[in-house]
């Protein structure tokens, strides 16, 4: 993966390029971002840059006069690489996840009871889950492994397989690359990786990509370098989506508001696009405000036969409209800041619920998106959250808040 095919993250990837130009690295990196923000698109493509043979001038040749009148060869430029080539060895490797000196260790999954896996059980699934998902979560790669309600862990067994992998002299690069993908879920076996992070072999980089530094070993914490992947921008959303994927601007432009910097969201959003959330929400705020029981019902039960990933998209489309409510009531956002829709039901639902209200109605979707994650009865969780709802807006009462 080259820097270059990557959303966003200009400065960021300059960052990274002088580091290697300058001779700048730590034996120990931590990639930390939100989901989305492309982290560990940033820490392949480093990878690659590292392994690069034109970036180490492995492919330089001296320029000699020629015996035969053809032309001058060209003096190799001096001017630094301010990407991975793509066109050597190296790079047909690192992009195939098949280069020997680049290893990757991520959660897994026993196949079977008794099992002890490491994620070298898991090689093939992880090229193709790369290749389909490059943006993918770690619940994307659980479920693609087949784990289901299955928890991923970094094993014991994987942190003995990293120090045997990471002892060995390197193939082909100079540098030998370890790259953990979400060490969150490394735990206190990860001590058995301290004394070979403070004192590693030479020319060995390990590349953590993590989203949430507290839940990572203290131990390991301290002895990395941080490089803060921010997110991404609506502006840098909106147009990868255009160039990219080929959405219309207006398209784009919505999709890109909802997802709020979370470039795997805006996949996810776009995959949903002919889905009216819209007139759902309609239907919904009728049936809990006004209409009752049967026509709550009713809607749970066709909510609840959408799957999980469509009821978290809702919901977040629920909040990005409870967003700009708040901010057409608090700067007067006007409908050129907005999609006309957008305003329109943002006026409707400054109506029916103050400031206070809204936010705690946010708090409860935020609850239900979590709650959805972690394989929550669909038909329960909407019928408590309709309760809550009644009793937010139609009963004034933010007492099942609090």
């Amino acid at each position: 993966m080259q820097f270059q095919s990557i959303t966003g993250q200009k400065n960021l990837k300059e960052q990274l390029v002088q580091m290697v130009q300058h001779n700048r690295l730590s034996h120990a990196l931590l990639f930390l971002g939100k989901e989305g923000s492309g982290a560990l698109q940033l820490a392949l493509a480093f990878a690659q840059y590292v392994v690069c043979d034109k970036v180490n001038g492995r492919q330089q040749k001296t320029a000699e006069p020629s015996l035969f009148g053809e032309p001058e060869p060209q003096t190799p430029s001096l001017k630094p690489q301010m990407d991975a080539c793509g066109e050597c060895a190296a790079c047909k490797k690192a992009t195939e996840l098949i280069h020997p000196d680049i290893h990757f260790s991520y959660p897994v999954i026993p196949r079977k009871s008794g099992d002890k896996p490491i994620s070298t059980d898991y090689i093939k699934e992880w090229r193709e889950f790369i290749s389909s998902s490059p943006y993918g979560n770690v619940y994307d790669w659980l479920q693609f492994i087949g784990a289901e309600n299955k928890q991923g862990n970094i094993t014991a067994h994987e942190c003995n397989d990293i120090i045997r992998k990471l002892n060995l002299k390197s193939f082909e690069s100079e540098y030998k690359i370890l790259i953990m993908w979400m060490p969150e879920f490394l735990g206190k076996e990860g001590n058995k990786l301290l004394k070979l992070i403070e004192e590693p072999p030479p020319n060995t980089l390990f590349v953590l990509v993590a989203e949430n530094e507290d839940l990572i070993l203290p131990t390991i914490l301290s002895r990395t370098q941080l490089v803060k992947v921010p997110v991404l921008s609506n502006q840098e959303v909106e147009a990868a989506l255009e160039l990219k994927e080929g959405v219309n601007v207006e398209k784009a432009r919505q999709v890109a508001a909802v997802s709020e910097g979370n470039f795997r969201e805006a996949l996810q959003l776009l995959q949903h696009a002919d889905d009216d959330w819209e007139a759902m929400l309609r239907e919904w705020l009728n049936a809990v405000l006004r209409t009752g029981p049967v026509a709550q019902v009713k809607w749970i039960d066709e909510m609840a036969k959408l799957g999980r990933e469509k009821q978290k998209q809702f919901l977040k489309y629920f909040i990005h409209l409870l967003e700009q409510a708040i901010r057409v009531r608090a700067i007067g956002a006007s409908a050129n800041d907005l999609r006309s829709t957008d305003h329109d039901f943002a006026l409707r639902l400054n109506k029916i619920a103050s400031i206070e209200q809204q936010e705690a109605i946010i708090t409860e979707l935020d609850k239900a998106t979590y709650y959805i994650e972690r394989n929550a009865n669909g038909k329960m969780l909407f019928h408590a959250l309709s309760i809550r709802l009644y009793h937010i807006i139609n009963n004034k009462s933010l007492i099942l808040v609090n």
